[in-house]
């Protein structure tokens, strides 16, 4: 093994964790955030998947500057470590993950699917990105989706998830995220307060 296959294997490592640690302190915030969801109104509800897409679309920017470069596919090695690894194009960012993924692939049903999220694209596109496993390569399936499909599928978690992300990093754009913390606060039922919907 050679030093830059190693240096390499531990960015890797290191950013895993750094995601995983992230996602955790989300979902942390998403289950205080959970019981208060019913308050939506049905105005809002009805309109969901249009304020999804134009959020999406005025986010483009948030992704090309903090999105990650998602794995497609790589080998896996006795203790568990990725090498020869293979990259989507183009930057995500991850709003949601299943509960419950799919059983298999649309593309390949004898391939089950091991971990499911909902991902972004920099172009505004969402998808599901699934994994899957055979004991040796780590394979994946980009399954495109729209807003509907994904609200339906990963709940307002994904909503709320990319409204923090333009509020930590859009700038230029203070006015609409200001009217989209109106829209969001009300949708988790949360009372007016002063300063952003919530802190990290």
């Amino acid at each position: 093994m050679n030093s830059s296959y190693r240096v390499l294997t531990a960015v890797m490592v290191k950013t895993m964790d750094e995601i995983e640690a992230g996602y955790k302190k989300l979902e942390e915030k998403i289950e205080q955030l959970h019981e208060k969801a019913d308050s939506l109104s049905k105005e809002i509800r009805d309109h969901d998947a249009e304020l999804l897409a134009k959020m999406a679309k005025s986010a483009v920017p948030v992704v090309k500057v903090v999105g990650l470069n998602m794995l497609k596919k790589g080998k896996q090695d006795t203790k568990g470590e990725i090498y020869d690894p293979a990259y989507f194009p183009g930057r995500m960012i991850i709003l949601g993950k299943a509960a419950k993924p799919a059983e298999f692939r649309p593309d390949n049903p004898q391939m089950p699917v091991i971990d499911q999220f909902c991902v972004m694209s920099e172009e505004g596109k969402f998808f599901e990105l699934m994994y899957s496993f055979d004991g040796f390569l780590t394979d994946s399936y980009l399954n495109p989706i729209d807003a509907k499909t994904a609200i339906d599928h990963y709940g307002f978690d994904i909503m709320f998830m990319l409204y923090r992300a333009m509020h930590d990093y859009l700038k230029g754009e203070e006015v609409l995220v200001e009217a989209l913390e109106k829209v969001i606060g009300y949708i988790w039922g949360s009372k007016q307060q002063s300063g952003p919907l919530s802190s990290p």
